[in-house]
Order: structure tokens, then sequence, then C-alpha cells
């Protein structure tokens, strides 16, 4: 049964946030009306901003990877310059704030719908048959009092974590693996309950068409889970489809993540593209948007003709990306200035490419106008949309005047 969604068709479907109808299905078969918005949005935009949620105290893991309390707070405070000009450690313009509290997570949902940022992706984890960092979503979000002016969905970020890769300070050299992301069918299962009940169920989590939107990081991790083969994976995706239709969603959309990467060789392209069609994936998005250098200018002209390509090799949707920087050196003490975008890294800069991304979605009328933002919070990785002690409201502000249209105002619509 081939349930991913082609580009070519279009269909009629309703939205969360908005009344305006977006051309889209998420199978097949005929378009089934959405669950109605808990309030409505102010734009036929959905900007949608990844949710690293380290930093609070995990009751399951925090006192074995982040002694001190306070989740990843503690390496980021330990940044340090590599080179002249490095700004290291990054400083919060709202400081070393706990992303479990409510009242923290209100000012965040405020702060994101202000500014035109309607949807968060949280990282989501399930190591040694358990959840990992839930908390940050869980009595974040779900309890912040304001939560319904926005829609949330999962990205699980199912890839491996070796021993120093999320505290070096703690473990120095040891990079022999602390958790392997593979699963059992077992366990499999419990994660494919757990996500209806406790997420899918929520008003405001995102949906195209009805159908409930989950992201998968890791597709090799996802198909080594089940031996390897594509055809057991698909069933065990095949599974989750039947467990949601069971709870009375119309269907499931899976998305690949792609991560970030570069273009490919022909070959590499059409092992991916056909991977995609064999596992019956819905759509394709980035975590961060690809084509890493030192130059933000040249790291996104590499990211344009990233999704040139998969764009041209994808018969399903692909929803553009855009990073606002690169810097994870205070999780890796060798790393230095080529390893961190430092040129040209600037709000303006950062909203020349949104309104790219835009454009893109613009041209796309038969899928819903997705655009992911990496990220609204990874500080450890130096790609973050909250404000800072450098450029205060600078990348919020950018994406409030591309998506209002204020930025491109001289363009032909």
């Amino acid at each position: 049964m081939n349930l991913k969604l082609t580009k070519k068709p279009v269909f009629q479907t309703s939205v969360i946030f908005v009344t305006a109808i977006i051309l889209f299905s998420c199978t097949p078969k005929p378009a089934t009306e959405s669950k109605l918005p808990a309030e409505p949005a102010k734009s036929d935009y959905y900007v949608a901003a990844y949710i690293w949620p380290s930093c609070h105290h995990d009751e399951r893991f925090g006192d074995n990877l982040w002694p001190e309390g306070t989740g990843e707070w503690e390496v980021i405070k330990k940044g340090n310059p590599r080179f002249d000009g490095h700004y290291q450690p990054r400083q919060p313009l709202w400081g070393y704030e706990m992303d479990n509290d409510p009242q923290v997570m209100e000012r965040w949902i405020d702060a994101a719908t202000d500014h035109g940022v309607n949807i968060f992706v949280f990282d989501w984890y399930w190591y040694d048959g358990g959840p990992f960092l839930e908390s940050a979503l869980n009595d974040g979000f779900l309890k912040a009092k304001n939560n319904s002016k926005m829609q949330f969905y999962i990205m699980w970020a199912n890839h491996d974590v070796k021993h120093n890769y999320w505290n070096v300070h703690k473990y120095k050299d040891d990079t022999s693996i602390l958790w392997n992301a593979v699963v059992d069918w077992d366990n499999y299962k419990i994660i494919v309950d757990r996500v209806i009940k406790q997420y899918f169920n929520q008003p405001n989590y995102f949906k195209i068409d009805g159908c409930p939107v989950f992201s998968v990081f890791s597709v090799p991790k996802l198909l080594e889970s089940f031996g390897g083969d594509a055809k057991e994976a698909r069933k065990a995706l095949d599974y989750f489809r039947d467990e949601v239709k069971k709870a009375g969603f119309p269907d499931l959309h899976i998305q690949w993540n792609q991560g970030g990467g570069s273009v490919m060789s022909k070959e590499a392209a059409t092992k991916f593209s056909n991977r995609v069609n064999e596992m019956g994936f819905n759509s394709v998005a980035m975590y961060n948007m690809g084509g890493l250098a030192e130059d933000y200018l040249v790291y996104g002209a590499n990211s344009i003709k990233i999704r040139t390509q998969m764009d041209s090799i994808l018969n399903i949707p692909l929803f553009p990306c855009v990073s606002v920087g690169w810097d994870d050196t205070p999780r890796f003490p060798a790393k230095g200035i080529h390893d961190v975008v430092h040129y040209h890294n600037t709000p303006e800069s950062f909203a020349a490419l949104l309104s790219k991304a835009k454009k893109y979605a613009d041209s796309h009328p038969e899928q819903p106008k997705l655009i992911t933002i990496n990220a609204w919070n990874e500080w450890v990785e130096g790609s973050y949309l909250l404000p800072d002690m450098q450029h205060g409201y600078g990348y919020l502000k950018a994406v409030k005047k591309v998506i209002n249209g204020e930025f491109d105002i001289y363009t032909d619509k």
C-alpha cells in the first residue's frame, strides 16, 4: 500500500492556525478535515523552529551527564574563544533559564508568535528503554498557560551518543558509546503508544490534513533497529500508521529529517530518493540547512544548491530550512576557526536567506508553506533565534520582517 504523498496531485485541506485553504495531502486518498485550531494565526506560513531541550536537570540521566544540575548550560558557559573575535561563551539576553520552567516557556511562546514563529519542533529522545529530555516539552511547553497560541511536533532524535559528546569536560577523551539509539520491537511499540497518547492527542499538535506529523532524524538507525532491512522498517512505520488510525486520526505524516549534509553524487541522490519512496515517507525536512562554510553567505549559497538538488529528485514535499549559524566548539576542544560560521553572519544575511526559503515555499502551492529554522535555542551549536547579548532581538525581528513581507517590499509578489 503506497502511503507516500506526491508533489503532483492537488488536494483540498484545512489548516490548524488559519482559515486559508492549502493544497496538500498526506496520503493518496481524499483529504479529511483537520481538527480546529485552538487560536487563529495571522499568517499562512508555518515557521517551525527546532528546540534542543537540554537546559534543565533530567531526572533519568542528569546526574550522570550534567552533574551541576543545570543541564547543558554547564557546557555552554565553559565555551572559550578559539580565535580573535570568536564569540564564546554565548551569552543569552534573558540569562541561563531552565527550559522546563513553564514561565520561561510562556515568554518563549510570546516572543515566537509575536515574531512569526508559530511551531516548535521538539527534539525527542528514547534511550535505555525510556525517554530522555522530555521535561522541556512535558513540564515546560505543555504546562505553559499560553501554549494554545502555537503548535508543536516531535522529531525523534534517534542518534547514538558518545560519552564525551554532550560533556567533554566530564568524559574527556572517552569516545565510547554511552547510548545506542537502536530500539527493539517492544520498545518501538512503547514509543508509538506514548507518542500517540501523550502528544498527538494534544489539540495544538501540528497536523497536515488531520495527520499528526512525526519526524525521524536518523533513518539509518531506524533501519538498524529492524535488521537493516528497508521492508522491515517499512512494516514498523506501517504499524505506527495503523495505531494512529486506531486512535481516530486519518493517517500519520512521517517526515524524513535529513540533518544537514551537502550536494550528493548522482548515485547517492538516486539511492536517497529510492529509499524515501521505498519506506513510504510523506515529506523531507532538514535539521540544519547543510553546506557548512566559514562564510555565512557561502553557507547559504551551498544550502540552496542542496535544496535545488533535493527538489529535483523527490516526488514528495521538501520543506526548506534556514540556519542562524554554526559554532559547536563548546563540545569539541579540538575545533577551531575553520569549523565555525564567523563571516557575514548577521540578522540581515539571515533575513535574505529566509526570504529565499519563503519564495521556495510560495513556488510550491501544492504543499503547506512550512519553513524550518535551526534553531530556537541551539546555544551549544551557535544557531538560535532567542535574543542574546550580541544581536539582541535581531534574528527574531528578521523573521517577522520576512514573514510580514517587509524584507522584499519591492519584489513582485
